[in-house]
């Protein structure tokens, strides 16, 4: 056995003992990417607890089946809880999907995956991944606050869109702007570095997740 499948089976039983919490157990999971592959429903909602409220958005497989897995493993796994919304451009979009954790940023950073064909437009309240380029998808995801169409030709493909609580997301707070070094918000490599200990001293008026849940 493998040191890092040593460890997940002590997490998994320590667990089952009540020796362990289970935020460490979930911690430990996302420490493995490979193996958060599970298949999503054709349909399904996540409810996301942020420190502005609540908003729920609904994913639709068939719209972007890659994307809308990964999405679902991410969400199941607490990837999402306690992260940033560390980019938001009024009227563009606003960014989230880097976890606080520096370590699981470590794992997941190269954890990409294929791209899905644009099935959907870029439109207010839709859901995408961000990408850096052909097949390059890993955690990041924006929801859009206006006509985006633009991104569609770029291969940014909407696999969910925001069904209540738009009015939310327009409320988290855009103040930093664009992140460096093209503007003075948060540095994504500093994230991915640093993790929330940086975000929350340099730039601590970003609202966060609290929880992101899929609703039964």
């Amino acid at each position: 056995m493998t040191t890092r499948r040593f460890v997940l089976s002590l997490a998994a039983s320590l667990l089952a003992a009540g020796l362990v919490s289970p935020a460490l157990a979930q911690s430990s999971k996302l420490m493995n990417p490979a193996a958060l592959t599970e298949q999503a429903p054709a349909t399904y909602k996540v409810k996301f607890d942020t420190s502005k409220g609540a908003f729920v958005i609904q994913v639709t497989r068939a719209w972007a089946p890659v994307g809308a897995d990964r999405f679902y493993n991410l969400v199941k796994n607490g990837f999402f809880d306690n992260g940033r919304f560390f980019r938001d451009i009024a009227g563009f979009m606003v960014q989230f999907g880097l976890n606080g954790d520096p370590a699981v940023n470590a794992k997941w950073r190269v954890a990409r995956i294929p791209d899905d064909k644009v099935a959907q437009s870029n439109t207010r309240g839709m859901i995408t991944f961000a990408t850096s380029g052909p097949n390059a998808r890993t955690t990041q995801v924006f929801i859009n606050f206006g006509d985006n169409s633009n991104l569609n030709s770029m291969g940014f493909a909407p696999f969910g869109r925001v069904v209540s609580g738009m009015d939310v997301v327009d409320k988290l707070y855009s103040g930093y702007g664009e992140g460096a070094p093209n503007g003075a918000g948060p540095d994504q490599g500093r994230i991915q570095l640093e993790g929330n200990a940086y975000l929350t001293k340099s730039f601590p008026k970003l609202d966060y997740v609290k929880k992101a849940t899929i609703e039964k």
